[in-house]
């Protein structure tokens, strides 16, 4: 299992998978064919399903100009190891193939080449919760610790910088007022309903704060705006928008947040290794099902959770996310995912405080959840993983 640095990744949004894993292929690429004339730029499946709204092509174009790109869009072109898949090729000025390359963004704006295989950069030993729980048991360590000894101190440093940017994001949000870009012309909200929630009396102004701290940055996020994957660009609003409101209510140090941040780290890791993260390859409960799980195991240790009790936590955050269907209207980033992440926070809470209220003993593991997403996931419909053919998308006619 690879660092948590993968999880918190720092980049323009609107997509993790669409948006910042084809530009990072795209640098890779150029890299490696620097004196190339010209590109030729190959798109498949969900990629080329929603890529014009996800801003891909333009991602891509301002890696590889001033040299032309011309774009190749096949939707109906589904490859074996991956649903976002993209074929580069660069030519000499004679119009001569000189090279070419085949990767796949497989979420969280990770990518892999054709030869590469996910997790190849082993951090962790230990892939299963279970087996972080007997950690946890035998050393009398918390979570956060085990995060730490594995990736040294620097990892601290490393999310502080990313915390440090997700209130950037979340302040640019509140700031911001106008309409987001794409034919949907949607309004933002989140400056709205922060003074509206200021308004509130005090019980009815959690909720406030924590719908608008989450509407904001994944506003922000579908505006192409600098955000942190939490795990991806989509569910990016909920993990930082969970953290600054326990961190006003609370009064909780940026180091205790640092420590959150790490568990709720390690929780998108095991998601993403025995499961996914992408919308393309297991649906939205990939995105905000994981971001959901993160978020409440990060609010349980904060609000003073056992390591059984994060867990259950996490374990309901992902249980009660089972087959969402990603269904971007217009492909983009807009609707429904800016209500999903002020609605996956809200739920986070919740889980915390119930994981609070028992032992941490329950029925389901957060293993055995995983695995029920993972096949879930694969049993949707493409249309209802990021391809906007099927769900919201096709309901109200837009495809």
């Amino acid at each position: 299992m690879e660092s948590i640095r993968e999880i918190y990744k720092t980049g323009n949004g609107p997509s993790s998978s669409h948006t910042m894993g084809p530009k990072f292929a795209a640098e890779r690429f150029k890299g490696e064919n620097s004196e190339a004339a010209k590109f030729r730029v190959t798109l498949y499946g969900s990629l080329a399903a929603t890529g014009k709204g996800h801003l891909t092509d333009k991602a891509i174009t301002d890696v590889l100009k001033p040299a032309p790109v011309d774009f190749i869009w096949k939707p109906e072109t589904i490859l074996e190891t991956h649903p976002n898949a993209m074929m580069f090729e660069a030519f000499s000025k004679n119009g001569k193939l000189i090279s070419s390359g085949r990767y796949y963004s497989v979420g969280g704006g990770t990518i892999i080449s054709n030869n590469e295989k996910i997790g190849t950069k082993s951090v962790y030993k230990n892939t299963k919760m279970t087996e972080i729980l007997k950690w946890c048991s035998e050393s009398g360590q918390p979570i956060w610790k085990y995060v730490v000894d594995l990736e040294g101190v620097e990892i601290l440093q490393y999310l502080g910088e990313a915390w440090k940017t997700m209130k950037e994001t979340l302040e640019r949000g509140l700031e911001t007022e106008g309409v987001l870009p794409g034919d949907l012309r949607l309004e933002r909200k989140a400056r709205s309903f922060y003074y509206k929630a200021k308004r509130n009396d005090l019980a009815s102004q959690k909720t406030g704060f924590l719908s608008a701290y989450a509407i904001a940055i994944a506003e922000e996020n579908a505006a192409g705006g600098i955000v942190v994957t939490a795990p991806t660009c989509g569910s990016c609003g909920v993990l930082p928008s969970v953290m600054k409101s326990l961190q006003e209510i609370y009064g909780f140090s940026d180091d205790d947040i640092l420590k959150a941040l790490a568990t709720a780290g390690l929780v998108g890791n095991m998601i993403k290794t025995n499961a996914s993260i992408s919308g393309a390859e297991v649906g939205c409960q990939g995105e905000i099902g994981a971001a959901c799980a993160m978020s409440a195991a990060g609010a349980a240790q904060l609000l003073g959770g056992s390591a059984f009790q994060i867990e259950y936590a996490a374990e309901m955050g992902m249980e009660h996310h089972l087959g969402l269907t990603c269904d971007p209207v217009m492909g983009l980033v807009q609707i429904p995912c800016i209500e999903r992440n002020a609605f996956a926070a809200a739920r986070a809470m919740t889980c915390a405080e119930y994981a609070l209220l028992s032992d941490g003993r329950h029925r389901i593991s957060f293993d055995e959840v995983i695995e029920t997403m993972r096949i879930t996931g694969h049993d949707l419909k493409s249309s209802y993983r990021e391809t906007s053919t099927g769900g919201l998308a096709k309901l109200i006619g837009v495809s």
